[in-house]
C-alpha cells in the first residue's frame, strides 16, 4: 500500500523530523522522527508490514508495536484528510 498525500499538501524535512503542510487550510503537522521514517516509506512504495520492520530495526520498538504505530499514523493522516483512501 503506497501512501498518497492528498494534492494540496507538502512536506518539508527538519531538524526533527518532517512537516507536513495543508496548502489549503494553512494547518501544519510536525511529525517526529519516527512518523517522518513511516511517511517517507509509505510514500516510497512500502507496505505496513515492511514499514514496521524497518521501524522496529530503527528504533527500540517491537514489532508488534511497531505495526500498530503504522496503522495508528495511517489512519491519523487519513482522519486529518492529508492522505487518500
Amino acid at each position: 500500500m503506497t501512501l498518497r498525500l492528498r494534492p494540496g499538501v507538502s512536506t518539508a524535512d527538519t531538524a526533527y523530523g518532517t512537516v507536513l503542510l495543508d496548502e489549503r487550510s494553512g494547518e501544519y503537522w510536525q511529525l517526529n522522527p519516527t512518523a517522518a521514517l513511516i511517511v517517507r516509506r509509505l510514500s516510497g512504495g512500502d507496505d505496513p508490514a515492511t514499514t514496521a520492520t524497518a521501524l522496529s530495526a530503527e528504533f527500540d520498538v517491537s514489532p508488534g508495536q511497531a505495526l500498530r504505530d503504522v496503522t495508528a499514523l495511517l489512519d491519523q493522516l487519513r482522519t486529518a484528510k492529508l492522505a487518500q483512501p
